[in-house]
């Protein structure tokens, strides 16, 4: 998991603690500090390693962005299977197991799962985010959008790697990472049931608008074509209609976004 000095004290300690508790506990926690962080941030990051023999702490000297400081996790984890995690979201009990479980009964290279997006509070939900279940299913989503939520998957860390591991593109390197381990022939799959938290805040959303994602976009569908993903024609349908979605009001972002991309969800 990354941290930076957006993270507050409150979502790290809640992140952290829920993934020490999971029924199938992680044989390593790697915290990746993202450049300078607040001393409250700091001290509670040294707490987590001080409590709990599982977390090891990475310390960036300067602010690179989640897709550097992930590559940089994804090569100093020890494990062979890694899970991802966002500071800022938290993991329920059972989620390492169920994917564990899922990966080696169904022969797989990633899995995923269906988040539970919240707002301000953790009992906040606000919606389901689903994701395509089979590996054709996700295939087939690939092109025009991410198939797999990125703070729910568990990948093989070797074939991460030999994709050429996260690349330095803002707010869309795991989309790319998993187009290029598709392509590479990796297979996939995505539980249905909701395994993460997914802050969904006014922040997150409005990281998903501007002019600046544009240049994102191009670079991430030049990617898609380059990895086989996607050819000419659909790369040109991709930027008009992912561009159409960066460049609307802010006002407009969140009902959008919640039309395109969340289900009502009934707890219980």
């Amino acid at each position: 998991m990354t941290a930076y000095s957006g993270t507050t004290v409150e979502q790290f300690e809640r992140s952290v603690a829920s993934l020490t508790t999971q029924t199938r506990p992680a044989e390593e926690v790697l915290v990746v500090v993202d450049g300078p962080v607040p001393p409250e941030l700091a001290a509670a990051v040294d707490a987590a390693a001080a409590a709990h023999p599982s977390v090891r702490v990475e310390r960036l000297p300067e602010n690179v962005g989640s897709g550097i400081a992930s590559a940089r996790g994804l090569e100093l984890a020890s494990g062979d299977l890694l899970a991802r995690h966002d500071s800022d979201d938290i993991s329920l009990p059972n989620r390492f197991e169920r994917q564990l479980d899922h990966l080696r009964e169904n022969d797989l290279d990633l899995v995923g799962s269906s988040v539970l997006e919240f707002r301000g509070t953790p009992d906040h939900v606000v919606g389901l985010r689903a994701v395509p279940t089979s590996h054709e299913a996700i295939v087939r989503r690939l092109r025009i959008n991410n198939p797999i939520n990125n703070p729910t998957v568990v990948l093989r860390r070797d074939l991460a790697l030999a994709a050429g591991g996260y690349s330095d593109l803002r707010y869309m390197q795991d989309y790319d990472l998993f187009a290029r381990m598709l392509a590479a022939g990796a297979r996939a799959g995505n539980l249905v049931e909701p395994l993460v938290l997914f802050d969904a805040g006014e922040s997150m959303i409005a990281r998903r608008g501007g002019w600046r994602m544009l240049r994102y976009e191009w670079d991430l569908q030049q990617r898609l074509r380059r990895a086989g993903v996607i050819g000419s024609p659909r790369m040109a349908r991709n930027l008009v209609v992912r561009g159409a979605f960066r460049i609307i009001p802010v006002r407009l972002l969140g009902p959008v976004y919640s039309a395109l991309f969340r289900r009502p969800h009934e707890s219980g």
